[in-house]
C-alpha cells in the first residue's frame, strides 16, 4: 500500500497565496504604467475624452472573463473586480462622472454605477433620463445610465438623442446576464458620440410613426429585432427599436412600410454589444 501523502503545511499555503497577492499588484502597477504610456500617446495625437471609452473591447474582455473562469471563487467576485480594474483606469486616462437616473429608486442604480465603474468615479443622481441625457449634452466627457424599461410616464426620451450632435447609446449593461446578478438591473450607458470606439452588434433607432400595425412587430421579430419602448403622443407613436447591426436602415425602413406601418422618421440613436448570458 502506498503512503498516504503529508496534509499540506499551512505556512506553506499562506506563503503561497502571499506570493501570488504580490504578483497581482505588481502585474497592476504594470498595467497602470502601460496606462500611463497610453494617456502621453493620446495627448499626442490631441485624442478627445471620449476615446477613453471602449465599450465594445470592455463587451469582449468581460465574454473572455466569463468563458474562461473557474474554480472556487464565484463569478460575481471576478466580474466585479475587473470591471473596478477596467472602470479606475479608464477614470485615471481622463476622469468623468456616471449620471444616474434615480426614478426607478437609487439603491438598484447605485449598485450598477459601482459595480461596473468602482468607488472611484464620482456617482451624480438625477430624477429622470431626460436629466440624465442633458447632463452628459453638457459635460466635457462624462457617462449616463438609466433603466431601459422608464415607464409610460417618463415619455418618448429616446428622441432627445436622434440629432447627431447629442449623445448615443454605447452600451448595455450588465455586459455579462445572468441569474441572481448582484447588479442585474438592465441598463443603457450613454456618452457624447463616440468616433471609432462604438460597437454596432445591435444598433438603437428612434422611429415615429404615423400609424403603427400588429405586422410590423412580426417583421421586427424576422429581422431579429424588438421594440425595446414605446410612447404614444401628439405626433402618432413613438418607438426606440434595436435591430442587428447587419440589418441596414433601407431594409428596416422597407419591412416595417411592407407590414403596414406608416414611418415618419427614423434616426440612428446609438448602438451596443450583442448580450451575452451566462447559466
Amino acid at each position: 500500500m502506498s503512503a498516504e501523502k503529508p496534509a499540506p503545511d499551512l505556512a506553506d499555503l499562506r506563503q503561497e497565496i502571499d506570493r501570488i497577492d504580490e504578483a497581482m499588484h505588481r502585474l497592476l502597477m504594470e498595467r497602470g504604467t502601460i496606462i500611463d504610456r497610453l494617456i502621453a500617446s493620446k495627448k499626442a495625437s490631441k485624442a478627445g475624452l471620449s476615446s477613453a471609452f471602449r465599450p465594445g473591447r470592455e463587451a469582449s474582455m468581460m465574454r473572455a472573463l466569463a468563458e474562461r473562469h473557474g474554480g472556487l471563487l464565484p463569478l460575481d467576485t471576478v466580474e466585479g473586480i475587473w470591471r473596478v480594474i477596467i472602470g479606475t483606469f479608464t477614470y485615471v486616462q481622463s476622469s468623468y462622472s456616471v449620471h444616474a437616473d434615480i426614478s426607478g429608486g437609487d439603491a438598484p442604480m447605485r449598485d450598477s454605477a459601482r459595480f461596473h465603474f468602482g468607488f472611484t468615479v464620482p456617482y451624480v443622481t438625477h430624477p429622470s433620463a431626460a436629466a440624465v441625457i442633458e447632463a452628459v449634452a453638457s459635460s466635457r466627457g462624462d457617462l449616463g445610465i438609466f433603466r431601459l424599461d422608464q415607464g409610460a410616464t417618463s415619455g418618448a426620451w429616446w428622441r432627445t438623442l436622434a440629432d447627431k450632435r447629442r449623445p448615443k447609446i454605447i452600451a448595455r449593461l450588465p455586459f455579462i446576464e445572468r441569474p441572481g446578478h448582484p447588479a442585474g438591473t438592465p441598463v443603457f450607458v450613454i456618452s457624447k458620440p463616440l468616433t471609432d470606439a462604438a460597437v454596432r452588434d445591435v444598433v438603437l433607432y428612434a422611429a415615429q410613426f404615423e400609424r403603427w400595425h400588429k405586422g410590423a412587430n412580426e417583421a421586427l421579430t424576422h429581422l431579429g429585432g424588438e421594440v425595446v419602448a414605446s410612447a404614444a403622443d401628439t405626433h402618432g407613436l413613438s418607438e426606440l427599436i434595436a435591430v442587428p447591426g447587419s440589418v441596414e436602415p433601407a431594409a428596416l425602413k422597407a419591412a416595417l412600410t411592407k407590414a403596414g406601418a406608416s414611418l415618419a422618421q427614423l434616426a440612428e440613436i446609438g448602438s451596443h454589444a450583442e448580450r451575452f448570458r451566462v447559466k
